[in-house]
């Protein structure tokens, strides 16, 4: 075998030995791949920092004749056994002079590797011979990004307050319906990294006040990257976040889960400190951040200080002394009113956290440690609860961690343990394993104590934090032949205390089941079937004693698609979307038809969709992801009866300069106001535009 490979591999460098030496990169499908590795579509999951925590993956390839096993997992590309594959063939042949000997290393397919080319690079280009700002001034990717959204519908915060009968003026939006987002970046794939990005959301004021920390847009973010500094891995200044172990202290808006991949994403990776250029105006951190690598090991050392948006309130003491305290968190960034205006920049956070790590020389044992200590300038004090009895309180928390990932043949071992100030513990261990070439395997168990506290978390959970929570999830996919494959999964949790609208301990169950078929590399149909039990609070039943009952809700959707690439330039998908949702013995139905087109030619591309929905109520919601301007994307939901449909064009002017423009309108036949609040739209209709212009400086 080894030696029909080497036979293969002489025959195919001599072939190519005048050409380039890596494929070149051909864009993603940002569409298919956020869809295969995004979980299972819910509005309080944080997909703008996934999305862009995945982007710096593909922005900072990684070096294929260096990267480890945890690094070459961390793509959601590989099995286990290709992982194993690949490692053995460079222990066996040295490092790749080519990313086209890729086919020969055993397990890889043609399909897997034009996957994985856009996610990793044979080491330098041969810049670093140049000075540092040569680099710069001589990078190519340096551009300049604008983008303008509106809801053009006129929404109840914009129309000229009222006055009840009482004499109180009513509230309205601040500012113009308008968001307004500018990005520069300058970047080279394991070099640096520098950049700003400003945004203003629709009802927020364009003003300078530095009062409120307003410069004109609201939001304000700046970093500066090195990569490969001497010793120094990574140096990050300004506002940068951190990934380390299964996340369950440093995982900061990289959190994948269950999804249609049912087996690679339940692990978290150590990626270590990546720039922030998301616009959310949380979950990151904003100072100093260095990783320095000694040999076999690298300590990383975090720092951090910033403002936080929350509500501010006082007390008065025993000795009438006045007591102010932080009441709650504001996590939307939003300051359209006067209202979440004064939640801005409120309190200061200050972090110091560290992480040291340890890989074994062979890449397939790693060891590591986690530390975060976080202090507010107020203590937190919330307004008592029964199902918040055991959240954090107070003005400081320090969580620790220790985590591990093993390689051995093809199965992947890896867990994180962690403890917080109060002692309470949170634990992640799992396995990822290649059973045969035909079928691939997780396993994943974690529990999380109800006072188990960490801010920066994003380990693998049913909730949105890892607190107050038991499970096991089991997860396979199987290639019975080339055109077929099975993904499935089935996860059980419970929550040994209350939660927000379950007055009970409860428990649930949830699976999903997918089966593909792609005879062509220009076909692919698959049907899919999810099913959630999880119990919820029932109105209240009247009876003193009995305020509030807990029963089980059973969610079940399905989803039919059929995906065509007719011509090289001529795309069509088709779907149906179903949810049936039931609570006691009422159940109710929702329904969505799809149909996609794309055309497009070497400079222009046009994307439409026309959608019908019908959902009885909002728990029947169906989302479905869509199309957008670059680098930006939408999974809006769906319930009530009507229309959905959307245009979106790109155009090349020049090398240089790309527009992109997206008309969509939602019309509803069942009612005649949309959304509430000071969102609300007196019609049954919504249009929307978003407009992006990118510019490259060279």
């Amino acid at each position: 075998m080894m030696k029909s490979i080497c036979v293969f591999l002489v025959f195919y460098l001599v072939t190519f030995a005048t050409s380039a030496q890596s494929p070149p990169k051909q864009p993603i499908d940002l569409e298919s791949f956020m869809e295969r590795l995004f979980p299972v579509q819910d509005e309080e999951i944080d997909y703008e920092s996934i999305y862009e925590a995945l982007f710096q993956l593909y922005l900072n390839p990684i070096d294929i004749n260096k990267a480890d096993a945890e690094v070459l997992q961390s793509t959601y590309l590989l099995s286990t056994l290709q992982v194993s594959s690949l490692i053995n063939y460079r222990n066996t042949f040295g490092p790749l002079l080519s990313l086209y000997e890729l086919q020969a290393v055993p397990e890889f397919d043609l399909q897997t590797i034009e996957s994985l080319i856009p996610f990793i690079t044979l080491g330098g280009s041969g810049l670093r011979s140049k000075k540092f700002w040569d680099r710069v001034k001589e990078e190519e990717q340096a551009y300049l990004l604008f983008r303008h959204q509106r809801t053009w519908q006129t929404r109840r915060g914009y129309t000229p307050a009222d006055t009840s009968r009482n004499g109180i003026v009513s509230s309205r939006y601040l500012g113009d319906p308008n968001t307004i987002y500018l990005r520069f970046r300058i970047q080279h794939a394991r070099d640096f990294s520098m950049g700003v990005t400003l945004e203003k959301d629709a009802g927020e004021q364009f003003i300078w006040d530095r009062k409120t920390a307003r410069y004109g847009f609201n939001f304000l973010s700046a970093h500066f990257t090195r990569y490969y500094v001497g010793k120094w891995k990574t140096i990050s200044l300004g506002d940068y976040q951190a990934s380390f172990g299964q996340g369950l202290i440093f995982g900061a808006g990289y959190s994948l889960g269950k999804g249609a991949e049912t087996v690679p994403t339940v692990r978290r990776s150590s990626i270590g400190i990546l720039p922030y250029t998301a616009a959310l105006e949380f979950g990151f951190f904003r100072g100093i951040g260095v990783t320095r690598q000694f040999r076999n090991w690298q300590g990383t050392l975090i720092t951090s200080h910033a403002a936080r948006d929350g509500r501010i309130s006082a007390t008065l003491d025993s000795l009438e002394s006045s007591r102010i305290f932080i009441s709650s968190f504001n996590q939307s960034g939003l300051h359209r009113t006067p209202s979440e205006l004064s939640t801005k920049n409120q309190f200061q956070e200050t972090n110091l956290g560290g992480n040291a790590q340890f890989s074994h020389p062979s890449g397939r044992f790693q060891l590591g440690a986690n530390s975060l200590f976080t202090r507010f300038d107020r203590p937190w004090v919330r307004t008592p609860q029964l199902y918040n009895r055991f959240e954090f309180a107070g003005q400081s928390n320090l969580v620790s961690s220790f985590y591990f990932n093993y390689n051995w043949k093809n199965f992947f071992l890896f867990g994180e343990s962690a403890i917080s100030q109060s002692g309470g513990t949170g634990t992640v261990l799992g396995f990822v394993s290649s059973l045969s070439k035909q079928v691939d395997f997780s396993l994943l168990w974690r529990k999380y104590d109800k006072d188990f506290h960490s801010f920066y978390s994003s380990g693998f959970s049913e909730n949105t934090r890892p607190i107050n929570e038991q499970g096991v999830y089991l997860g396979i996919q199987i290639r019975p032949e080339k055109r077929w494959k099975i993904n499935a999964y089935y996860d059980y949790f419970n929550f040994p205390w209350l939660r927000y609208r379950v007055y009970a301990p409860s428990k649930g169950y949830e699976w999903l089941a997918r089966l593909s078929y792609q005879p062509t590399r220009n076909l692919i149909a698959f049907i899919q079937i999810r099913e959630e039990q999880k119990d919820r609070n029932l109105p209240d039943s009247g009876e003193p004693s009995l305020p509030y009952l807990v029963h089980p809700v059973n969610k079940i959707n399905g989803l039919l698609s059929l995906e065509t690439h007719v011509t090289k330039d001529f795309f069509l998908r088709s779907r149906i979307l179903t949810s049936r949702l039931k609570i006691g013995e009422n159940p109710t139905y929702g329904w969505m038809v799809l149909q996609d087109v794309q055309y497009g030619q070497n400079r222009w591309r046009l994307t439409g969709r026309i959608a019908l929905f019908d959902a009885e109520t909002y728990d029947n919601r169906l989302y479905a992801f869509e199309n957008n301007v670059l680098w930006t994307f939408s999974i809006p939901a769906f319930f009530g009866q009507g229309m959905r449909y959307y245009l979106l064009g790109q155009y090349q002017l020049n090398s240089k300069l790309t527009a992109y423009f997206r008309f969509s309108r939602t019309s509803y036949t069942d009612r005649e106001v949309i959304s509430s609040g000071l969102q609300a739209i007196d019609g049954p209709n919504q249009t929307d535009t978003s407009l992006m212009i990118r510019y490259f400086l060279r």
